[in-house]
């Protein structure tokens, strides 16, 4: 079909909060850079934070390709009011049990994200989905590994594992805040919406957790869900973080990523 102005109004605002989930998660990944429990999470982190920025730089030059100024300019120059991420990516690391239990969360529903937009009327957006499969697929990897990993260990690792995962499940459900253009987005076969990719994670992470010994929190039992990230109203740390990550770009603004 022949997309409209609101179509492309809804491919936007799914294109913004996708590339910006990205790169902020791309950015607090890298801060476990030397912090991590072992030298493999060191690796592992920086490495899915290398992923992270490059698949976020990947839609803001669709974005581009719609209009938008070019990608570091989108990147570098917006303040927290004018991001389009959820609260759950944006919150300090924390201890490792929370950053897992985030990654979690985060990834599986990337990964179903992304194999819903492979098949996107959007061509561009679908070719872009279907070339960071594998990436994706190592990141909910190293996720489901390493929640096992910890469910299985000691009572201590386990408990706090199950805790993590209870107080930060509200935050997750921030993810999939639907936008003023969801209904454009399914009848133009863009995207098949919030609510059909909530569905599909909650059986997915229910289902691995059970696997690895742990309980998914009841969605209906959460009241409060973290909502208004998509809308540009966030906690108090996205500033701050802003604020490092265009450090470089503030003095050097010919720097590549």
């Amino acid at each position: 079909m022949e997309l409209t102005e609101k179509h492309v109004e809804g491919l936007r605002e799914l294109l913004y909060k996708m590339a910006d989930d990205l790169l902020i998660i791309g950015h607090r990944n890298s801060e476990w850079t030397g912090l991590g429990p072992v030298l493999e999470e060191d690796i592992a982190f920086s490495s899915m934070a290398q992923d992270k920025i490059g698949q976020s730089l990947a839609m803001y030059e669709l974005l581009h390709q719609l209009g938008e100024n070019e990608p570091d300019i989108v990147a570098f120059t917006r303040n927290d009011k004018q991001f389009h991420n959820c609260h759950l990516v944006e919150l300090p690391n924390g201890e490792y049990d929370f950053s897992l239990a985030r990654h979690f969360y985060f990834d599986h529903a990337d990964a179903i994200r992304f194999a819903m937009l492979e098949n996107s009327s959007f061509e561009p957006l679908a070719m872009v989905a279907k070339k960071f499969k594998g990436e994706i697929k190592y990141h909910t990897m190293h996720a489901d590994v390493w929640m096992k990993e910890l469910a299985n260990g000691t009572e201590e690792s386990k408990a706090r594992m199950q805790s993590a995962i209870d107080s930060t499940f509200p935050m997750a459900l921030g993810i999939f805040e639907e936008g003023d253009y969801e209904k454009e987005l399914i009848e133009s076969g863009i995207f098949q919406g919030e609510a059909a990719l909530k569905e599909m994670w909650y059986q997915k992470i229910s289902e691995t957790l059970q696997r690895c010994g742990l309980q998914a929190p009841e969605l209906e039992s959460v009241q409060n869900a973290a909502l208004g990230g998509r809308k540009g109203f966030h906690t108090e740390h996205l500033q701050p973080l802003l604020s490092e990550m265009t450090e470089v770009f503030a003095i050097d603004p010919t720097a590549d990523w």
